[in-house]
């Protein structure tokens, strides 16, 4: 009688045992995938037809796009006039998305041109310095953006007026790996559409 429970606690105890192990293994099946990221279908817009993934295309090619069919990407505000009468240029800190008091009159001065025009619309392009990783620099530009965007609404402007995006580390306003080039790119620009 006394050998019963120390084998019902070995019987038990290999049955968790066994227990863990297919759980692991389920767990294991499911994060595997049946995608095959080699034989991707690719839509040609152009009305010309399909063109296959890696491995068909004409002449046995390797599906490679032809550059002369793609288009560049437009940043919408770019082509629109922009006001040059007042700065609209917000500065940060390293590693901060805090607006600094020294910039009220230049969120001030563009929240009085948006409400002035309600069909103008701003998109608030955040940007950082080049130290950092980049999906870091993203976020920190976001909140910039996001930071101004705030400003701007306490000042009045409707929210649908605006847009916040981060551009992180990808458009340096200056070139160069001293405080001076990081403290320049270290903003978030106001650009109208």
């Amino acid at each position: 009688m006394l050998n019963a429970p120390v084998s019902l606690r070995a019987t038990a105890s290999r049955s968790m045992r066994v227990i863990a192990g297919l759980s692991l293994v389920a767990v294991l099946a499911a994060c595997g995938s049946n995608v095959k990221l080699d034989d991707v279908p690719v839509v040609d817009r152009t009305g010309t037809g399909v063109a296959g993934g890696a491995g068909s295309g004409a002449g046995g090619q390797s599906g490679a796009v032809d550059p002369r069919g793609v288009s560049g990407v437009s940043v919408g505000g770019t082509g629109a006039e922009q006001p040059n009468a007042m700065s609209r240029i917000v500065y940060f800190d390293y590693d901060s998305f805090e607006v600094k008091g020294e910039f009220a009159a230049v969120l001030e001065a563009n929240a009085k041109y948006l409400n002035a025009n309600r069909t103008r619309r701003v998109n608030l392009e955040g940007h950082t310095d080049e130290r950092g990783g980049r999906e870091y620099n993203l976020a920190l530009g976001q909140k910039r953006a996001e930071a101004v965007r705030r400003s701007l609404a306490l000042l009045g402007v409707p929210e649908t007026q605006m847009e916040a995006v981060s551009f992180g580390e990808e458009k340096p306003a200056q070139t160069g790996f001293d405080e001076a080039a990081f403290s320049k790119n270290r903003r978030v620009e106001l650009t109208y559409r």
